[in-house]
């Protein structure tokens, strides 16, 4: 059974620069997606509080000199396994639809932009991308943790285990910012030889960019962020913080760095929590996103 919500969401930058979905490039695609987590809950809010977050935000970017959201022309999808209106939904619904739900996106020539929820979802968007195409990808995980835990808590979709699941599909994956992983996933990155961007050693390196780029061995990537590879003084609301994270404007050297270099397939933004009282931390994630959606279009030269 496919779960499939039709609840309205806010438009991504409000009702204005909404764009129709045969008309726009860029695709907005909530998924609330909670079953998994283990720590503080509340990640299914997290998509929702973006959105409303997000007309908050100048359309003016100063770095890339534009007004990037009238080319662009965003649509923002109705959510997808959405747990909060469904209710229980096993992981192989939620990654069916998901999986499906994007196939159709990619099928229509969109750039995916997802909002989690939690990182398992990840996997159905890869698989997605990994079913439309023959030629390879990288899938570049900004992330805290090493989510390679072959199953967690009884579950190989447990959020933990998203990116063990993304190496058993067989795609080379570059995982930056980490700095927290179990025995199993440091003797893993060390037999598979996973070229991590460990967040200890970037932090004494003025070089750290350029050396992951030069690690990546295909044109097209993936670039899937969970909000707990940033610093949680940038956004405090996630489910696991882990101190030492990335600050915003090394993030964004990166991120640019990459839609530079690389074709950039699709995108996705996973675990915000939101705080109560606090709108820091999905203000911070909208922005986040639209500098995502400016560096597509600039590399795109839309």
């Amino acid at each position: 059974m496919l779960v499939q919500t039709s609840t309205s969401v806010v438009p991504f930058l409000g009702s204005e620069i909404k764009a129709s979905y045969e008309a726009s490039r860029v695709v907005i695609l909530p998924i609330p997606y909670e079953a998994t987590t283990t720590y503080r809950k509340g990640c299914e809010n997290g998509p929702d509080a973006l959105l409303e977050a997000s007309p908050q935000l100048e359309y003016y970017d100063d770095e890339l000199d534009r007004e990037t959201c009238w080319d662009a022309r965003i649509y923002t999808h109705c959510a997808i396994a959405d747990t909060r209106h469904e209710g229980l939904i096993s992981s192989e619904e939620m990654l069916q639809v998901t999986r499906e739900t994007v196939s159709q996106l990619i099928q229509d020539g969109k750039f995916v932009i997802a909002l989690g929820g939690e990182h398992s979802i990840t996997a159905g968007i890869v698989d997605a991308y990994r079913l439309a195409s023959p030629e390879p990808f990288t899938v570049i995980q900004i992330d805290a943790h090493g989510d390679m835990r072959h199953e967690y808590e009884g579950s190989i979709h447990n959020h933990a285990c998203v990116m063990r699941r993304v190496l058993d599909m067989g795609l080379p994956t570059l995982p930056v910012g980490i700095r927290s992983v179990c025995k199993e996933e440091a003797d893993l990155v060390k037999a598979k030889q996973i070229p991590v961007m460990w967040a200890r050693e970037m932090a004494s390196d003025p070089n750290w960019i350029e050396r992951a780029i030069s690690t990546i061995p295909t044109e097209r990537v993936f670039i899937t962020i969970d909000v707990d590879g940033i610093d949680p003084s940038l956004i405090p609301g996630v489910g696991t913080p882990e101190p030492g994270g990335l600050n915003w404007y090394a993030l964004m050297t990166f991120l640019r760095r990459v839609f530079e270099t690389h074709q950039v397939i699709g995108c996705d933004v996973m675990e915000l929590a939101p705080i109560v009282d606090s709108v820091v931390s999905q203000f911070t994630a909208a922005k986040l996103v639209y500098k995502l959606i400016g560096y597509q279009t600039t590399a795109r030269g839309w």
